[in-house]
């Protein structure tokens, strides 16, 4: 008995001090040739120190993992090298998909995470899959939140899997020149994490808690470089593009063709800073956005997907509040309001982007973006100019400047004097602790445009405290009346907002769910300028249970209330409105089950019921997936809203069905289909895109877009198809 206890004591003392210590692992320096065929036959492999001893991070954090991983590093002057042996308890391997930059969840695969700055805000991710897909993001914003991982990046890289019994091999080849460090740097910090669907388990170097995302870059250790790194310094990068389309709109019985022409080309001025340039540049071949049912009164805001303005985006974007007051949002360069009102494309005539590390602490960023003149659609031509700076505090933590300026171009007749120009300046401060248990952002911001109040500013705090059981967050923004930010996404002006929120978590020790999350975030709403009248509140409360399986139940209640300064249809019927200055109070109940998506079918369901203004509305959503690994994958999104108001008000059905089929024929040749109904627009929508990648990150598209009114007839509305052709090449 004795000595178990002194064995048990043993045991324990050699995990806490493990826990308290910064682990590292050394990259050995060579000068040998390696070839890339996860062999790992090279005599230098053998000799290399390995990363080892992984934790668990699901479904438990606090014991070593069952299945271990084993990562090697070597570099020489152009290339850094990893070996990576994974081990599995048989070889039923979920690859969901032969397409590049997969997301990890519900498949097999190996992510590294490298920290090249030391500064834990932003890395390089690199990953890959049993099936030896590759996948590579950027991580900004310390991993502290999901819109921090942005996988539109790409950067070329080479890398082979091979698959044994009990273990599968990972041998990759990244070019230096693929990172941005400081010249003469002898450490990166460095983390991983595996994702192992047989056994269930989620693995990573670098023990993190569960109330953390596993890719927050708070919890890392150490990689360290034999010999000083050298210069990173790229060569040039130059990607032209051709493009040709064929189109007609049907509405004016108008068909049309155009041929393009453009590209972007990237200068390396020093190791962590790129100069990027852009001309006439084309975005057809990015994938449709997916259509929402908006009940709301306000703007949504959609994901920017467009490889120019991706690298150090979080640089510009990240100032703010994301959802009330985000002064910079890129998705406004290239997108005007006609006369009408209409959003539509407005054509952008080329761009610079500045941006980087000057040293270990300061950020800059500049982008400059000039847009066309669309007189029949009374669109001047823009120049679009955000300058951006960043400098470190303490561990983790920034302090930003803001700058930015929207200039009319041209002297349109139609160009009224206070549309001439907008500019905004700001300051941010981003906190976030060495562990991350406390993070925050207090913001203040101001707006100049002809012919406007003096309320035009905006501001706002968020301190949130982060621990395994409890995380709580004090919260508030001020939008004033006159505050303007034409290159930004406001959703509302003249509000104070406060926006609390309190959770806590409970881990169970047997049964089988395996986290349960309560929590309580009232929302309330006043308006300054009316003496601060109450406009509206939401108080949520909600259970949340992470299952063992991987499965996901919510159960959530909203109490909320309402006050409509304007008139406003509630069942987007076109139907008589709600008057102006009326109140509504209401309850909405919403129920959730996502199921194991480790499975070939998974699916998710939610049902929401309840009041709404002075009726009901019942919401049904479905997601269904069906994969027929790793070649197929299918899939179908639907949202049906039933919304039942008293006369004189009108009742409405609405439709949103979605469904997508996507092939990878290998791991060079996709074919992705995604059709649209929305009911409420009364649009059907086919967007249909064959991929080549014919080299490394080189492209040749063939994308067919039809859209039809479904109305009152089926008929066609709008039709493209055009050929796109990319070539990346170095200077």
């Amino acid at each position: 008995m004795r000595s178990n206890l002194i064995t048990t004591y043993i045991a324990l003392l050699t995990v806490f001090y493990s826990l308290g210590q910064t682990k590292s692992v050394t990259v050995k320096y060579i000068s040998e040739e390696i070839t890339v065929d996860a062999l790992l036959d090279e005599p230098a492999w053998q000799t290399a120190e390995p990363a080892t001893n992984f934790w668990q991070y699901f479904p438990t954090d606090s014991v070593q993992a069952r299945n271990q991983t084993e990562i090697k590093f070597m570099f020489d002057d152009r290339k850094l090298y990893v070996g990576i042996k994974v081990e599995a308890i048989g070889d039923d391997y979920i690859v969901p998909s032969l397409r590049r930059d997969f997301r990890a969840g519900g498949s097999d695969n190996v992510t590294l995470m490298f920290d090249t700055f030391n500064d834990g805000v932003n890395a390089f991710l690199f990953g890959s899959n049993p099936a030896g897909v590759l996948r590579e993001a950027l991580v900004s914003g310390g991993g502290t939140e999901l819109r921090g991982f942005t996988t539109s990046w790409d950067t070329k890289w080479v890398g082979e899997t091979k698959q044994y019994d009990g273990y599968y091999i990972c041998e990759w080849a990244i070019p230096l020149s693929a990172f941005k460090y400081n010249e003469g740097e002898t450490k990166w910090r460095f983390n991983s994490y595996m994702f192992d669907t047989q056994d269930n388990e989620r693995t990573t170097w670098i023990r993190i808690p569960q109330n953390q995302f596993i890719f927050n870059l708070a919890y890392m250790g150490d990689m360290v470089f034999e010999k000083p790194l050298g210069n990173s310094k790229s060569p040039i990068s130059v990607i032209p593009y051709v493009n040709g389309l064929l189109g007609k709109d049907y509405d004016i019985n108008d068909p049309f063709s155009e041929f393009k022409f453009g590209g972007d080309a990237r200068f390396t001025l020093w190791n962590s800073l790129n100069l990027d340039v852009t001309i006439n540049p084309d975005f057809s071949q990015v994938e449709v956005d997916q259509q929402v049912t908006n009940l709301s009164r306000f703007e949504v805001n959609l994901p920017e997907r467009r490889q120019f303005f991706i690298e150090n985006n979080d640089l510009f974007a990240d100032f703010g509040n994301s959802r009330d007051a985000n002064p910079f949002f890129s998705r406004r360069i290239g997108i005007a309001s006609d006369a009408d009102g209409n959003t539509i494309q407005n054509d952008i005539i080329a761009g610079a982007r500045l941006s980087g590390k000057v040293n270990n602490d300061f950020r800059i960023g500049f982008l400059n973006m000039q847009t066309t003149a669309d007189e029949a659609n009374e669109i001047s031509g823009n120049n679009n100019m955000v300058v951006a700076l960043q400098h470190r505090v303490f561990s983790r933590s920034n302090i930003s400047a803001l700058f930015i300026n929207r200039q009319a171009t041209g002297d349109e007749p139609f160009l009224e004097p206070e549309e001439e120009y907008n500019r905004v300046v700001g300051l941010d401060y981003n906190l976030a602790n060495a562990d991350n248990s406390w993070n925050g952002k207090f913001f203040v911001h101001k707006s100049f445009k002809r012919n406007t109040g003096d309320d035009d500013f905006s501001a706002g705090a968020r301190l949130q405290y982060n621990s395994r059981r409890w995380r709580v967050r004090a919260s508030g923004v001020f939008v004033g009346e006159d505050f303007n930010s034409d290159l930004g996404f406001v959703r509302r002006k003249d509000i104070f907002k406060i926006d609390p929120q309190g959770e806590h978590l409970w881990f169970p020790k047997s049964g089988f769910i395996n986290r349960h999350v309560f929590s309580f975030l009232p929302i309330v709403i006043w308006r300054p300028q009316l003496d601060f009248e109450l406009s509206d509140y939401v108080l949520i409360s909600r259970w949340e249970a992470e299952l063992k399986n991987t499965s996901n139940i919510q159960v959530s209640m909203r109490n909320r209330y309402v006050r409509l300064y304007d008139e406003f249809d509630p069942s987007l019927s076109d139907g008589v409105p709600l008057p102006a200055n009326s109140d509504y109070h209401y309850n909405l109940f919403e129920l959730e089950y996502r199921s194991d998506n480790r499975k070939a079918f998974f699916f998710n369901v939610q049902s929401t019921f309840g009041g709404w203004f002075n009726g009901s509305i019942y919401t049904q959503r479905l997601d269904l997936n069906l994969r027929l690994q790793p070649y197929l994958t299918l899939s179908a999104e639907g949202r049906y809203d039933k919304i039942n108001l008293p006369e004189p008000y009108s009742d409405n059905e609405l439709w949103l069905i979605g469904p997508r089929i996507d092939v990878t024929f290998n791991k060079s040749l996709f074919w992705a289909t995604f059709i649209q109904y929305n009911s409420n627009q009364g649009n059907l929508g086919i967007n249909s895109r064959l991929q080549w990648r014919f080299a490394p990150l080189s492209d040749l598209f063939l994308v067919y877009n039809d859209n039809y009114f479904t109305d009152d007839v089926f008929a066609p509305r709008f039709r493209t198809i055009n050929l796109k052709l990319t070539y990346w090449l170095y200077l």
